[in-house]
C-alpha cells in the first residue's frame, strides 16, 4: 500500500513530459496557421489604413476632373471669342487671310459646343426607335437626292424652267403668294383635324362615363325591384315585367362591353337562372346551402333574355361563367369571347360567329352527348336524358375555337349541319351528321 502513490508520484512526471511535448508538437503545426492569420489581418489593417487615402485620392480626382471639364468649357468659350475677335479685326483692318481664319476658327469651336448641345438633347428626348425613324428618313431624302442627280432628273428640270416662258404665268412673287395661300389653307385644314380627333376622343370618354352611369342606375333599380326591405328576391310578375323591360331598353343602348357587364351582373345575381318556387306565392325557395334552389324544368327566371341578344356584337368580350341558357342570340359576333363556364344550354346560335372563342368546360347540352339533341320549338326538354336541352349551333362558324373537348366536338359535328361541320378545328370524322342538312 505504501508504494502506489510513489508509482503515481513517478507517473505524473512522465505525463507532464509528454503533454509538454504534445503542446510543442501542437505548437510547430500550427505556426503556420498563424502565420496566414497574422499575414490576413495585417492586410486587413493595411487595407482599413489606405483605404480612406484611396477614397479621398479618388474624391481628389473627381473634383480635378471636374474642374478640368469646367476649364474646358471656359477654354472653348474663349476660343470662340478669340476667333470671333480674330474675324472682326480681319473684316476691320481688310486683311482677308486673317478674317477667313478667323471665321473657320469660330465655325468649328462653335459646331463642337452646338454638337454636343444637340446630341444631348437628342438623347434625353428621343427615343431610340425615333432616333432610327428620324436617321431613314434623312438617309431616305439623302438617298432620293443622289438618285435624281444621277438619273439626270435636275438637269432636265433646269431645262424645263430655261425653256418656261414666265410671262405668260406671271412673275415669281405671284406664284410664292399662291403658294403662301396654299399652305395656309393646308396648316388650318390641319388644325381644324386635330381639333375633330382631340374632340373625338373627348367624346368617346365622355360616352363611356356617362354610359357607366347609366348602366350603375339600371343595376340599382332592377336590384330595387327585385329584393325586397330585408334583401330577400321578392319578385312579382309586374315588377319582373319592368326589369325586363329596363333590361332590354338599355342593352339596346350601351356598347359591347356595356352589354357584357349587363349579362355579368344578371348572371353572378342569379337573376338569369330559372329558380324553384312556392307553388302558391311564387317565392323563390332557398336551397338549404345560403343560395336559391335551381329549377331548369319548371323555374321561373326574374329576367327572360328572350330576343335582346339577337344579332348583337360581343366580340372579345368576357362571359365567364354566364347563364346564356335559352336566350336567342340569331347571328350574333362571339368572335374571341371567352365562355369558360357558361351556360349555352337550348341557346339559339344559329349562323353565329363563334372564330376563337374560348369554350372550356362551357355547357351546351344536359344529360348525355348520345342522347343530347337541340332546342325544338314544340318539344319539352328533358333533363335527365339530355333530349331538347342542347344548343343550336346550325350554320354557326367555329374555325379556330380553343379547348374544345370531345363531347363538345361530338355534339357540334351531330348537331351542327354541314356548314358548321367545316369549320370545326380537328375535323368530323366518324361522327354522323344528326342533323341531316
Amino acid at each position: 500500500m505504501t508504494n502506489q502513490p510513489n508509482s503515481d508520484s513517478n507517473q505524473e512526471p512522465n505525463r507532464t513530459k509528454e503533454e509538454i511535448t504534445n503542446n510543442k508538437q501542437i505548437t510547430s503545426d500550427s505556426l503556420p496557421v498563424q502565420a496566414e492569420i497574422s499575414s490576413v489581418n495585417t492586410k486587413i489593417s493595411t487595407e482599413e489604413i489606405i483605404s480612406p487615402t484611396h477614397q479621398n485620392t479618388q474624391a481628389v480626382s473627381r473634383v480635378t476632373q471636374t474642374l478640368a471639364d469646367k476649364k474646358f468649357r471656359l477654354s472653348q468659350s474663349w476660343s470662340i471669342i478669340i476667333a470671333l475677335a480674330i474675324m472682326g479685326l480681319g473684316l476691320w483692318f481688310n486683311f482677308s487671310w486673317l478674317g477667313i481664319a478667323g471665321s473657320i476658327a469660330a465655325l468649328l469651336f462653335s459646331l463642337g459646343v452646338v454638337f454636343n448641345s444637340v446630341r444631348g438633347w437628342i438623347v434625353r428626348f428621343l427615343t431610340p426607335a425615333e432616333r432610327r425613324n428620324i436617321l431613314a428618313f434623312l438617309g431616305f431624302t439623302l438617298a432620293c437626292a443622289g438618285l435624281f442627280k444621277y438619273l439626270g432628273l435636275y438637269q432636265a428640270v433646269s431645262n424645263w424652267l430655261n425653256q418656261f416662258k414666265y410671262d405668260e404665268f406671271g412673275s415669281w412673287a405671284d406664284w410664292v403668294g399662291a403658294l403662301g395661300q396654299i399652305s395656309i389653307a393646308v396648316l388650318a385644314v390641319y388644325v381644324a383635324w386635330a381639333q375633330y380627333v382631340i374632340s373625338k376622343d373627348l367624346t368617346i370618354q365622355q360616352n363611356r362615363i356617362t354610359q357607366q352611369q347609366t348602366i350603375d342606375a339600371y343595376f340599382q333599380g332592377v336590384s330595387d325591384l327585385a329584393l325586397n326591405d330585408d334583401g330577400f328576391l321578392e319578385d312579382w310578375p309586374q315588377e319582373r315585367a319592368i326589369a325586363e323591360g329596363r333590361t332590354a331598353a338599355i342593352l339596346s343602348s350601351v356598347d359591347s362591353i356595356g352589354k357584357a357587364k349587363i349579362l355579368r351582373f344578371l348572371s353572378q345575381s342569379r337573376l338569369l337562372t330559372p329558380l324553384r318556387r312556392d307553388t302558391f306565392l311564387g317565392r323563390p325557395i332557398l336551397d338549404g346551402t345560403g343560395g336559391y334552389a335551381e329549377d331548369r324544368a319548371y323555374g321561373l327566371r326574374v329576367i327572360h333574355l328572350g330576343v335582346m341578344l339577337a344579332g348583337c356584337n360581343l366580340a372579345g368580350q368576357d362571359l365567364r361563367w354566364t347563364d346564356l341558357s335559352e336566350a336567342n342570340m340569331v347571328r350574333a359576333n362571339l368572335t374571341n369571347c371567352d365562355l369558360v363556364k357558361a351556360n349555352l344550354s337550348r341557346t339559339v346560335l344559329y349562323e353565329a360567329k363563334l372564330m376563337g372563342a374560348d369554350l372550356k368546360s362551357t355547357r351546351l347540352f344536359y344529360g348525355s352527348v348520345e342522347t343530347a339533341s337541340p332546342r325544338s320549338r314544340t318539344a319539352p326538354p328533358n333533363y335527365e336524358t339530355g333530349e331538347y336541352t342542347g344548343v343550336v349551333i346550325e350554320r354557326c362558324n367555329l374555325t379556330g375555337v380553343k379547348r374544345l373537348n370531345e363531347e363538345q366536338r361530338y355534339y357540334f359535328c351531330a348537331w351542327g349541319g354541314e356548314k358548321t361541320r367545316e369549320t370545326i378545328p380537328g375535323g368530323c370524322q366518324n361522327i354522323p351528321n344528326k342533323l341531316g342538312r
